[in-house]
């Protein structure tokens, strides 16, 4: 069948396929925004700390994806979705955390001095003035991550992981079959379509949440 008619006839499976992607995406990139965010604010002022939890971060994004996903199994998180919400979240960490430092290192400390000469104090001067002011450079690394982590999802299919990548893989064991083009155009299809998704609710999350002295 053509490519259009397998969209037509398997609509509904491709639509419970792409839920279960972006709520596995969602789900890491979540955890790695809460542990990159915390990390990032508890290190920015100490430089020494800041090197070695981004060394950390970056070696994890250095191993192969397939690799880790065979660590996830070998520690017995088993198959679906706890190896692939633990794989994600490790590759997600780093452009959050990266970004995290780099936003509150940037915040110009004649406005922080100005602020603690006011009376605030250090936890005030974070919460009302730091993040805040490093928020646009803190979302642009959360939106790296959900699109970095979201190629990475269809690799999930290995391990049982949910999402666009069981089309891709089924596609790709079956060259030469009926339908394993349709398989394999669909599969990059649906990751291409939620990578736009992605990009549109960042944007209006980056618009709505951001200060608008710093738009």
């Amino acid at each position: 069948m053509s490519f259009s008619e397998y969209l037509t006839y398997q609509w509904d499976d491709l639509l419970e396929l792409a839920v279960g992607n972006m709520l596995v995406v969602l789900i890491s990139l979540a955890i790695a925004t809460f542990i990159g965010v915390t990390i990032g604010v508890l290190t920015y002022r100490r430089p020494a700390a800041a090197q070695v939890v981004l060394a950390i971060a970056s070696t994890i994004l250095t191993i192969p994806s397939f690799a880790l996903f065979g660590i996830a199994i070998g520690i017995g998180l088993g198959l679906g979705y706890p190896p692939t919400i633990v794989v994600l979240t490790g590759y997600a960490i780093l452009a959050i955390l990266r970004n995290t430092i780099t936003g509150l290192r940037s915040v110009d400390p004649a406005i922080t001095e100005s602020a603690k000469g006011m009376g605030m104090s250090n936890w005030q001067q974070l919460v009302r003035i730091e993040i805040p002011m490093a928020w646009p450079v803190i979302i642009a690394g959360v939106r790296v991550s959900a699109l970095l982590i979201l190629g990475i999802s269809a690799i999930a299919a290995y391990v049982g992981g949910p999402g666009f990548g069981s089309e891709i893989f089924e596609g790709l064991s079956t060259l030469g079959g009926v339908n394993s083009l349709n398989l394999v155009l669909s599969g990059m299809l649906g990751v291409i379509v939620l990578a736009l998704v992605f990009e549109v609710l960042f944007a209006i999350l980056s618009r709505f949440t951001t200060s608008k002295g710093l738009n």
